[in-house]
């Protein structure tokens, strides 16, 4: 079409006004092929180097152990999401799930920033009706507090909404329920001994009676 235009104006002007025009044409085609040229480098440019700082900004936040316990859990998503597409499990149990694994990810995430350490406790995300499948005696919501340690084997961490709200805790390590059966021990002791220093009263002392004869 721009082959025809200008042959129609070759055809209508005097040679020489021929001349200024086709320059005129041809610097302006060069420069919008320029701008063309430009952009579309600059496109490919910004396609090529923005998901490749995004994924090593992704994989260089955290340590292996967290980024393994992250692929863990996606991992977990997929088999939910298999196993919903394939009728094995209901609505209600799939958007639980999921819920619960988003939980999961959200507090090992956040554990892993505050500590900036790559390492995580073994965590468990429990709806409120499912306090029971923890604990033999399951506490009641709302008396649990941050950092609290629960019945000797759980550390309650916080309350996190994804959907619907979840407990997570952290399972005491095998030394740090020693240690926390070890000063239960000593203060059942020391209390212990109170009591009975109490119970046997204040020690009474007597002294004779001095006799003299006339």
């Amino acid at each position: 079409m721009q082959r025809r235009f200008l042959k129609g104006l070759l055809q209508c002007l005097p040679f020489q006004e021929n001349c200024g025009v086709i320059q005129n044409l041809i610097e302006a085609e060069m420069f919008k092929s320029r701008l063309v040229r430009d952009g579309f480098i600059v496109t490919l440019l910004i396609l090529s180097v923005v998901p490749a700082t995004h994924a090593q900004g992704a994989a260089g936040e955290f340590g292996p152990v967290v980024r393994a316990y992250l692929g863990y859990l996606r991992n977990e998503q997929e088999v939910v999401d298999d196993r919903v597409s394939r009728h094995a499990v209901t609505v209600t149990y799939y958007r639980r799930n999921s819920n619960r694994i988003r939980a999961l990810r959200q507090m090992a995430m956040q554990i892993a920033r505050e500590s900036q350490n790559d390492y995580l406790p073994e965590l468990e995300a429990v709806a409120p009706d499912e306090l029971g499948l923890l604990f033999e005696r399951p506490p009641r919501s709302g008396t649990l507090r941050i950092g609290e340690v629960v019945q000797t084997t759980f550390r309650y961490l916080g309350l996190v909404r994804t959907g619907e709200p979840f407990y997570v805790f952290a399972r005491l390590d095998p030394y740090e329920q020693s240690e926390l059966m070890r000063n239960i021990n000593h203060r059942l002791d020391n209390a212990s001994n109170s009591a009975g220093a109490a119970a046997s009263g204040p020690r009474v002392t007597t002294r004779n009676r001095r006799v003299t004869t006339p």
